[in-house]
């Protein structure tokens, strides 16, 4: 009897694995396969507004906080590449191949920008998430709810705050220069992005990411 639920175990751990690669490998997928259409990284006058944070928090609510991780790392390597290929006026803050206004030469905090912001969101976006179960209940609401929370989490905190934020500190006098605005305007500059942008972003997210997760858990489960 030991034997044959130790054998059982194993092949419920082999299943369970398989299952869960799947998912990242789907989920990695279709980060890429937005990142090469104009929904998942739109090109606006002054940024690249995004989606791609909604299969990311997606990916980490389900799978956990270090393959959430993961797909915001596929996210920040498709936003260096779009921007490397096609800069646009803040590319320089994304990609250390676009020269900083005012020099002749790119700097290595994009990859900074680029990457880490975009790796945080699933990790905080899956604590968010898994915090807020634990305080509301698993129910149908409470998850719903806390699903839509780490949404907006995710996507106006960590992906528009920290990227916009990380601008503001690291590029200051580029970003004035880029958008010929003194640079005692550029928090106020900043903070217009971040309301005409981030905060779309974040409603979308918080519609989306619980309608497409809590249908994925049931099946998932099955």
């Amino acid at each position: 009897m030991n034997t044959r639920t130790q054998a059982a175990a194993g092949r419920a751990a082999r299943s369970s694995s398989i299952r869960e690669m799947v998912l990242l490998s789907l989920f990695t997928a279709i980060v890429i396969l937005m990142a090469c259409t104009p929904i998942g990284l739109i090109d606006l006058p002054l940024i690249k507004a995004t989606l791609l944070h909604v299969p990311v928090i997606i990916g980490a609510i389900l799978l956990g906080p270090k393959q959430g991780a993961f797909l915001g790392a596929v996210f920040g390597l498709t936003s260096l590449v779009k921007n490397t290929m096609v800069p646009g006026v803040l590319s320089f803050a994304f990609s250390p191949l676009i020269p900083v206004p005012g020099t002749q030469s790119g700097s290595l905090w994009a990859l900074f920008i680029s990457l880490v912001p975009r790796m945080l969101i699933g990790p905080v976006a899956w604590g968010v998430y898994t915090l807020l179960t634990k305080l509301l209940g698993r129910k149908a609401w409470g998850r719903t709810v806390s699903a839509a929370a780490a949404a907006v989490v995710g996507a106006l905190v960590v992906n528009t705050g920290l990227v916009m934020g990380a601008i503001g500190l690291l590029f200051r006098d580029a970003y004035a220069a880029a958008n010929g605005i003194p640079v005692e305007g550029v928090t106020a500059a900043i903070m217009g992005v971040v309301a005409a942008n981030g905060v779309p972003e974040a409603i979308a997210a918080a519609v989306l990411v619980p309608a497409v997760v809590l249908p994925l858990q049931r099946a998932v489960k099955r």
